[in-house]
């Protein structure tokens, strides 16, 4: 990762510090000396996610005191470090989780793999054209994906998380079909980097190849503002081996999170 322009994880952005306020909780920006990290409040929780974020050259045991110094407070530490720490008064609670990270570049298509290229190029030629959305895009985003979520029972952020971020961290695209949206997308940017937030699409997109097509502008588009980094979220290889492929189809990394530990002071 370039030092100019280095991956940041949203649960450490500041874009994602004003929403979870805006949502009612107590978040507060901790130096550490060797590092800084977002922790989030909730009565007596600390949680920190995705952090924290490291100065160059810090030891393992550095990490793990700093680390431990953030439960000094009368209240449960919980975190979820970007990369593995483990040692003496860090206990775990759940395994490591792995994340697709997307480095953009000029040319995307020619670090994809060859079937996913090909299956852009074959719903591209067939016509496939996807569209900046707006405000009308995330409303009707947020009834389909809370309908899908319903449907197949996985966990996301709450929507009143999604209202809190403000319009200008947003970006969002979308396929219509007969005149309705048929598929979007939205991401979260922060700094250089991109998460994505939410995407849905129908039966007749799925066939139609249309989240392959709507992905690539999405990242073609996301680059041409400064973007260069993009967060595609969790892969399972085991309980969604499909989603996994499509992900790292694209020729994103798959990177190994730390584990979610209980910090004791």
């Amino acid at each position: 990762m370039a030092a100019d322009d280095p991956f940041q994880p949203c649960q450490q952005s500041a874009v994602y510090a004003a929403a979870v306020g805006l949502c009612g909780a107590q978040v507060r920006e901790v130096d550490l000396g060797v590092g800084r990290a977002l922790a989030v409040e909730r009565g007596r929780l600390r949680l920190i996610s995705r952090g924290p974020i490291w100065e160059a050259g810090v030891s393992e045991d550095g990490k793990r005191r700093a680390l431990r110094r953030l439960a000094r407070w009368p209240g449960v530490t919980v975190a979820t470090p970007e990369e593995g720490i483990a040692g003496f008064g860090l206990i775990p609670l759940v395994t490591p989780m792995h994340h697709a990270i997307w480095t953009l570049r000029p040319d995307l298509r020619a670090g994809m793999a060859g079937k996913w290229r090909n299956r852009l190029v074959t719903a591209e030629a067939a016509g496939v054209r996807v569209r900046r959305g707006g405000a009308d895009t995330l409303a009707r985003l947020i009834a389909a994906e809370g309908a899908q979520r319903a449907a197949r029972r996985y966990r996301a952020l709450p929507v009143g998380f999604t209202l809190a971020l403000q319009p200008g961290d947003l970006r969002l695209w979308e396929w219509r079909q007969g005149g309705a949206m048929a598929a979007a997308i939205a991401f979260v940017v922060h700094g250089t980097t991109a998460t994505y937030h939410l995407g849905w699409a129908s039966d007749a997109a799925r066939e139609a190849g249309v989240h392959a097509v709507m992905l690539t502008h999405a990242a073609e588009e996301l680059w041409a503002e400064g973007v260069r980094w993009l967060d595609l979220g969790s892969v399972d290889t085991e309980a969604a081996p499909g989603l996994a492929r499509f992900k790292l189809g694209t020729g994103a990394s798959l990177k190994r999170l730390g584990a979610t530990v209980l910090v004791l002071p």
